[in-house]
C-alpha cells in the first residue's frame, strides 16, 4: 500500500492519470451519519425485542444492505420480523433529516476539485434508494453525481454487481474508475470488481482493518483525495 499523504494535488483528469471516474460510498465517506444510523438500528432492535447489541457492534454493519445487516447482527430472523425491523428503523431514521451540516469537512471543496478536473463522479451505497434520494437533495449534492446505485436495487456489498452496474451506466471499464470507501465492504467490493480502491480512515472501519483489503492507500481526510488520485498514475 502506498503512502497517499502529504503530496500536492495534480491535474487529475488532465492527462496525468488514466482514471475517468471516482465512485464514492455515502455513509462514513461523504456524510458523518454513523451516530444516527446506530441510534436507528438500536431503536428498531428495541421495538422488535431483539437482544441489545453494543454501539460498536451495530456500527460494524453500516454499509451492508439492511437485510444482510440485520441478519449479521441477529441471526436468521424471519422475513416477517425483518420487515418489522426495517419499518421501525425507517420511522426513526427519517424522523431526522440529513442536511449539509452532516458532510465531513472538505467534501464540497473536494467534489468541486474533482469535477473541475474532468472526472465523472458516482455513488455506490448500502443505503436504500429512498434514503439516498432524500440525502442527495437535503445535502444539495445531487448535481455532482452522474450515476448512483443502492443496495435495494442490486446485490449487497461486497458483491461487485453494484459497481458493474455503475460502470455500465457510465460506459467505463473497471480499470477506468476508483472506489472510495470507509469499510471493508467497499474495498472488498472493489477488489471483486478488479477495481482500484482508496480507503478513508475517518469512517466506520479503522486503518488496520482497511489495509487488509489492499487499497492503494488510506487517506485521513477527504481533502487528501485529489493528491491520492494523482499518485495512482
Amino acid at each position: 500500500m502506498n503512502d497517499c499523504q502529504g503530496s500536492q494535488p495534480v491535474r487529475i483528469g488532465g492527462g496525468y492519470v488514466s482514471i475517468k471516474a471516482v465512485i464514492f460510498d455515502w455513509d462514513g465517506t461523504l456524510v458523518d451519519s454513523e451516530s444516527h444510523i446506530v441510534d436507528s438500528l438500536l431503536y428498531a432492535a428495541d421495538c422488535v425485542g431483539y437482544e441489545p447489541q453494543s454501539r460498536k457492534q451495530m456500527a460494524r454493519v453500516i454499509g451492508l444492505a439492511m437485510d444482510k445487516a440485520v441478519r449479521a447482527l441477529f441471526g436468521d430472523v424471519s422475513d416477517e420480523e425483518l420487515a418489522r425491523y426495517k419499518a421501525f428503523y425507517s420511522d426513526h431514521f427519517f424522523n431526522k433529516k440529513c442536511d449539509p451540516s452532516w458532510l465531513f469537512d472538505g467534501v464540497i471543496e473536494t467534489l468541486d476539485n474533482l469535477k473541475a478536473s474532468g472526472l465523472t463522479l458516482a455513488i455506490a451505497t448500502g443505503k436504500a434508494r429512498k434514503g439516498l434520494d432524500i440525502a442527495l437533495d437535503s445535502t444539495q449534492l445531487r448535481h455532482y453525481f452522474t450515476a448512483h446505485r443502492c443496495a435495494d436495487e442490486t446485490a449487497s456489498k461486497p458483491d461487485p454487481a453494484m459497481l458493474y452496474q455503475v460502470l455500465r451506466d457510465l460506459g467505463l471499464n473497471s480499470d477506468e474508475a476508483v472506489m472510495i470507501g470507509d469499510t471493508t465492504y467497499d474495498l472488498e467490493m472493489a477488489k471483486n470488481a478488479a477495481m482500484t480502491s482508496i480507503g478513508v480512515s475517518y469512517g466506520v472501519h479503522g486503518k488496520e482493518v482497511l489495509a487488509e483489503c489492499s487499497p492503494v492507500c488510506i487517506i485521513d481526510s477527504i481533502t487528501d483525495l485529489p493528491a491520492a488520485l494523482g499518485n495512482i498514475g
